[in-house]
């Protein structure tokens, strides 16, 4: 029997060790320096919902190129969801050990402090699962993606794949459906409030009256302004300047937070952001 026991913990290791290893070589993500996904993951995982609640829906996804995207849609995005895009190389250890510290107070294992790469890894290949192993393989993805994909192609990716309502995917879509318009007229205020919803775009509405919402967009926007991002009305150039202690972004903690990022908005570095990109 005790044999029998050391044979069946020895091949649930093995499996285990092999299904998680599959991942440094499959899928083949350097594919996706000359094509785009039609589906990911996460839009599959969506569809299932749909099925099993009853509900008949479809995924509504534009598809829009970097070089439309104005610079100020793509700094805010960035400020708002990681703000070391530009620097890391997929992961922010500095968020992971706050997030960390965080999940030890509350007692609770929530692993937040994801990057935009990390998102990315998720929503192409994986499900929303918080379990260890969804962690790990996660991490294998993000690892891969960086070393295949350029950060520009990384952030066309995610804009084009991450979910902005039910249903909602890509920036363009948003644009669309919540402003009626394209991503290239979006103003930076509009821009602000997209991306303060990333949290979680299921809860929250760019266009409603959510105090969390409205704080979080005008703190993004008021960071795009200090940078010079955007420049501000007129009525706002001529007034005295509020000053920003720092350049935080810190997210009030929501319940259900799809992808919870905490770090945001210390030092961009410099010319990161191509003029007129994406969308």
């Amino acid at each position: 029997m005790k044999r029998f026991i050391k044979i069946l913990v020895f091949v649930l290791i093995t499996a285990l060790v092999l299904n998680i290893g599959l991942y440094f070589v499959y899928p083949d993500v350097s594919k996706l320096r000359r094509t785009s996904p039609k589906k990911t993951a996460f839009m599959e995982y969506r569809e299932r919902q749909w099925q099993e609640e009853g509900r008949k829906k479809k995924i509504v996804q534009q598809w829009v190129p970097l070089s439309r995207i104005p610079a100020y849609v793509i700094k805010a995005v960035i400020i708002a969801e990681d703000d070391k895009f530009w620097s890391h190389e997929g992961f922010d250890y500095e968020a992971i050990q706050k997030a960390i510290e965080k999940d030890i107070k509350r007692k609770k294992l929530a692993l937040g402090g994801s990057t935009i790469s990390q998102q990315l890894a998720k929503n192409l290949y994986l499900t929303p699962s918080k379990n260890p192993i969804r962690k790990i393989k996660e991490a294998i993805l993000t690892w891969r993606l960086e070393r295949n994909l350029s950060k520009k192609r990384i952030i066309e990716l995610y804009l084009n794949c991450v979910e902005w309502g039910d249903g909602i995917f890509g920036i363009e879509t948003a644009a669309h459906h919540y402003y009626s318009k394209d991503v290239s007229e979006l103003t930076a205020q509009e821009a602000a409030r997209l991306a303060a919803i990333l949290p979680n775009p299921i809860r929250f509405n760019p266009t409603g009256t959510s105090k969390y919402v409205g704080n979080r967009a005008d703190r993004i926007y008021e960071i795009m302004v200090r940078r010079g991002i955007v420049i501000p009305e007129y009525e706002e150039m001529i007034s005295e300047p509020q000053k920003i202690e720092g350049e935080e972004l810190n997210s009030p903690q929501e319940p259900s937070q799809q992808s919870p990022s905490d770090n945001a908005a210390k030092t961009d570095k410099p010319g990161s952001v191509h003029p007129q990109q994406k969308r």
